[in-house]
């Protein structure tokens, strides 16, 4: 949309978009939208400026052209390259290795990029979103702080629990599918010495019985990506019965029990547990970094909603769909499904773009979902499956969706965009 097609007729001024959310999914979206002549603000939670949450990320080309098209190259900065990916049995031995060009990167690496770009006065810390007004002529956020916003548009990019998405759908809640993912990462200058030239090369996966464990290289402390300066990141999906086991886990030592623990408030006993447990069942190198690291876990959950459309409001990224992370793509999802949104808005306008875009992205979210469980569901099935048969997994199957995961991701977003434009 240009700014002289904007709600209200007026070429002097620019559509105005509210996006609640300052992590990525809340960046791109200002970025993409402000390419097409939109004027929008960033508002986050947060008071404070968002530093080291997530760990590392996997990357696929579809999210360096979004990168590239925000101004950001992605080039030998923005992560470290694998080119392969290298099978351990939990003896450490090498069983199988598949080429694959890969760059993986970080959390804070993209959020870093993306935030310097953006003017100051379009980001505004301290605005937790409470709800909104909408009419025919715009909608209205409100915030904790007894503030108000008024705009064209509102884009909730506010993760995975999203209170836009609650305020707007409350029976919309992500289901947990029965495992976890333990992570830990450690720089590089703390990794053993005979163990980085082999691990700073490849992407690594062991798979123990029902689980998987998988490492790779990463920027380290300051984006770092020069040898001796990167990090070493590691995820083990474990199941993780969600009745006893994650409740558990999930209680601090004062007994208050969270729906996300924080990782400084993960109990000792929980962290020497795991620590013991990945002595004796994922490889000697991958229990070594492991164990000299701070661990901490991420529930797993999905949710595949009805609607990511709501009148004058549009979900992006873990605020639309929650996806399983095996495809390493919900980065990339962040980034695509800011760009169709733009996209959308400038060429067919305020009403028809957001028609388009949820027809778009309601398929490629449920794409990315399927992909997920294709990986997945054999890790739930430890938990709720009831004969043995049900709790198998493939191993030529695993690797091949290493291999081919960028490809498959592509493919299910030209799927999804093959949508027809808006009549």
């Amino acid at each position: 949309m240009r700014a002289k097609d904007g709600p209200g007729g007026n070429a002097l001024s620019k559509p105005r978009a509210l996006i609640v959310g300052g992590s990525i999914a809340g960046l791109f979206a200002a970025h993409l939208l402000r390419e097409v002549g939109w004027d929008a603000t960033v508002f986050e939670k947060s008071a404070e400026e968002l530093t080291g949450r997530g760990a590392g990320i996997a990357t696929h080309p579809q999210l360096h052209e979004v990168m590239a098209r925000v101004g950001v190259p992605f080039d030998a900065s923005m992560g470290v390259r694998v080119e392969s990916v290298v099978l351990l049995d939990t003896s450490g031995q090498k069983r199988d290795e598949r080429m694959t060009g890969r760059i993986m990167s970080a959390w804070a690496r993209i959020f870093h990029s993306l935030k310097e770009r953006l003017p100051a006065d379009a980001y505004r810390l301290g605005k937790a979103f409470t709800r909104l007004d909408q009419d025919a002529d715009g909608v209205t956020a409100h915030f904790a702080d007894g503030s108000s916003e008024r705009g064209d548009l509102l884009v909730g990019a506010d993760g995975s629990r999203s209170t836009v998405r609650e305020v707007l759908a409350p029976g919309e809640q992500p289901r947990y599918v029965n495992y976890v993912a333990w992570r830990a990462m450690l720089d590089e200058v703390a990794v053993p010495a005979h163990l980085r030239p082999t691990f700073f090369e490849n992407f690594s996966l062991c798979l123990p019985d029902g689980e998987m464990c998988l490492g790779y290289p990463v920027p380290g402390r300051n984006d770092e990506t020069t040898v001796g300066r990167r990090a070493y990141n590691i995820v083990w999906y474990r199941p993780c019965d969600g009745d006893l086991t994650l409740p558990d886990i999930c209680t601090d030592a004062s007994g208050r029990r969270h729906l996300a623990i924080p990782p400084p408030l993960i109990r000792p006993d929980v962290i020497a547990s795991i620590k013991a447990t990945a002595r004796a069942l994922v490889t000697p190198q991958h229990a070594e970094i492991f164990c000299r690291a701070q661990p901490f876990f991420q529930p797993i959950y999905e949710l595949a909603p009805a609607h990511i459309v709501f009148g004058r409001v549009a979900l992006v990224g873990d605020a639309a769909f929650v996806v399983r992370p095996h495809a390493g793509a919900g980065t990339t999802k962040a980034g695509l499904d800011a760009s169709c949104l733009a996209d959308a808005l400038a060429a067919h306008g305020l009403a028809q773009g957001l028609a388009y875009y949820e027809r778009a992205q309601m398929r490629f979210g449920r794409g990315l979902i399927a992909l997920g469980r294709h990986e997945g569901d054999y890790l739930s099935a430890q938990v709720t499956a009831k004969t043995a048969a049900e709790r198998q997994w493939d191993v030529e199957g695993v690797l091949n969706a290493h291999v081919t995961r960028s490809i498959e991701l592509g493919r299910v977003y030209r799927e999804a965009t093959s949508v027809g434009a808006p009549g």
